[in-house]
């Protein structure tokens, strides 16, 4: 292009001074009231990465306990403000240019992901279950991250009695990510939001105490097929573009339902195109089931939950879920709504294995974090049935089920840190005998997890259940709730199985030792008992909540 040319482009444009700065610059607008819960999160998180770089090493453990414990009391308080505003019902609007999506389902499972951060940080800050070691009190983690295993310099860490404190801000970044994960509003904002809470938990995954390699090879092994997930969600996101001319979810809505008006001459000929719009979205579908564990995207979780710190599994297992169903229920209800004949059949198949794959493999474990593992991939198949049921009541049972769930993960990981023997956590299913007998009380209170986990009348499992097999009943997915009801009685018996162990076996007289723990870890244990207690005899106002909180902006 010659000068000239170049010249009278740039005077066209820059010399038209008809048109005011303010008209041709339209500053963002950005409603930081309605985003106050993710902002104190993220916020905190940054001071905590300050206070490892200042703060004397002795005083780091109190300042980071301190910090995350009132950014996530003040992040719940800012959900509970904005749903008493109204940001839940009549006020529910699409915030942050588009970004982000204020209304119901978000504060819902934005305070859900707060609670229950809350109530496992209890367990990460923990740290009285090991000896102390050389004068020092030691939590889960490693006592310096970055040393090999076994090596000199992780035992002058211990002997000088450094402990891990980073992984209080890691929480706090994860859990930031998990609050604009089912908020986001559009594709790129949805990427971004995986990948702020999915890095920390692949760092928080390889810092165990004990069993050093195995928590480092679960770590890789969640990185690289969490890779994997996030190469499928940006490559449909990819073929979406493509498909719509836009990465909100409002914009591909309208194209998919034949709505929308305009259209960009650049993307003319690829707009509408079906074959775009299938894969891409069966791409982004992809991305999210392995989130969420179901099968045939389950293979990272087993040995995930068993490698990782106990605490971290415990979060991992309750927040991530909720986080990933969230932005599940948004895509499916939000942008593809006109696309449910087509995966409705492919939920169907994918709940069904889930439900059944879950439940069959789970009897075969002898580690006890396996099989709550599979149990939690189990509940992933239940929870998918209140999805595919496409209706109001679909939504709410889930997010009914959500709660409910992740109360009773959370206890249930808090009760497995208790039953160590000389090399830390006895997590084989063989050194649980006799436990009720040497325990009774913490024996009861797993039997009442478990219990939950089955579904038995008057826990939170009952209810959560009932709730989402009526609603996809309701909602023409009988079939579906025979699977979900054998798959539950299926499940019932590796849960029976592990009561009877724990109370109708003889103690071993090497068996394990169940620790005393702080306050902490007990807060942690007595929620997840309460909520599961209250829930069961007691649902109505919170199934109450969940529906009126059940309905999307769009």
């Amino acid at each position: 292009m010659s000068a000239t040319a170049v010249h009278s482009l740039w005077t066209t444009v820059g010399g038209a001074t008809s048109v005011a700065p303010a008209e041709r610059f339209k500053a963002p607008v950005i409603e930081y009231t309605q985003l106050t819960p993710v902002l104190i999160v993220i916020g905190v998180a940054v001071v905590g990465v300050l206070v490892e770089a200042f703060v004397p090493r002795r005083s780091r453990y109190y300042t980071q306990v301190f910090l995350t414990v009132v950014a996530l009391a003040a992040a719940f308080a800012a959900v509970v403000g904005l749903a008493a505003g109204g940001y839940g019902t009549t006020k529910a609007h699409i915030a942050a240019m588009g970004a982000l999506a204020i209304d119901g389902p978000t504060l819902f499972l934005q305070g859900t992901i707060l609670l229950t951060s809350l109530v496992a940080v209890f367990t990460f800050a923990e740290r009285r279950l090991d000896p102390a070691a050389h004068g020092s009190h030691v939590d889960s983690f490693a006592a310096q991250a970055a040393s090999v295993p076994g090596s000199d310099s992780e035992k002058a860490a211990v002997k000088a009695g450094f402990t891990t404190t980073e992984v209080f801000p890691l929480v706090l970044f994860s859990v930031a990510g998990m609050l604009v994960f089912p908020a986001a509003n559009d594709l790129l904002t949805l990427f971004v939001a995986l990948e702020v809470f999915s890095l920390p938990l692949y760092l928080l995954c390889a810092v165990a105490r004990r069993k050093r390699l195995l928590s480092q090879e679960a770590a890789v092994k969640y990185f690289l097929l969490g890779a994997f997930s996030s190469a499928f969600l940006l490559f449909g996101i990819a073929l979406l573009y493509g498909y719509a001319g836009s990465v909100s979810y409002a914009t591909i809505a309208n194209v998919v339902d034949g709505s929308v008006t305009k259209i960009d001459p650049a993307l003319a000929d690829t707009m509408g195109n079906d074959v775009l719009l299938l894969i891409g979205g069966a791409m982004i579908l992809t991305g999210l089931l392995f989130k969420v564990g179901a099968v045939p995207f389950h293979m990272w979780t087993p040995d995930v939950y068993q490698g990782a710190p106990t605490p971290v599994t415990g979060f991992m297992a309750a927040a991530t879920k909720v986080a990933a169903f969230g932005a599940l229920l948004r895509l499916l209800y939000v942008v593809l709504p006109g696309l449910a004949w087509d995966w409705r059949p492919v939920m169907w198949a994918v709940a069904i294995i889930t439900m059944l794959g879950g439940a069959i493999v789970a009897i075969t474990q002898t580690d006890i974090k396996r099989l709550l593992a599979y149990s939690s991939i189990a509940h992933a198949g239940f929870i998918l049935a209140g999805v595919i049921a496409t209706t109001p009541e679909g939504i709410s049972s889930v997010l009914f089920y959500l709660g409910a769930y992740s109360f009773v993960t959370v206890g249930a990981f808090a009760v497995v840190t208790l039953v160590r023997d000389a090399g830390g956590e006895a997590t084989h299913l063989s050194k649980w005998a006799g436990l009720g007998r040497r325990s009774p009380l913490v024996a009861a209170v797993f039997a009442v997890f478990l219990l939950a986990f089955a579904g038995i009348p008057l826990t939170s499992g009952f209810s959560g259940k009932f709730a989402v097999f009526k609603a996809a009943a309701d909602g023409g997915a009988a079939g579906l709730v025979v699977v979900g009801v054998i798959s539950s009685a299926i499940a019932a018996f590796f849960y029976i199985r592990v009561i009877v162990l724990m109370f109708f076996s003889e103690p071993k007289a090497d068996g394990p030792t169940v620790a005393v723990p702080s306050p902490l870890t007990m807060t942690t244990i007595a929620v997840g008992v309460a909520v599961t207690l209250v829930l069961g005899l007691a649902p109505q106002y919170f199934l109450d909540l969940a529906s009126q909180a059940g309905v999307f902006v769009r």
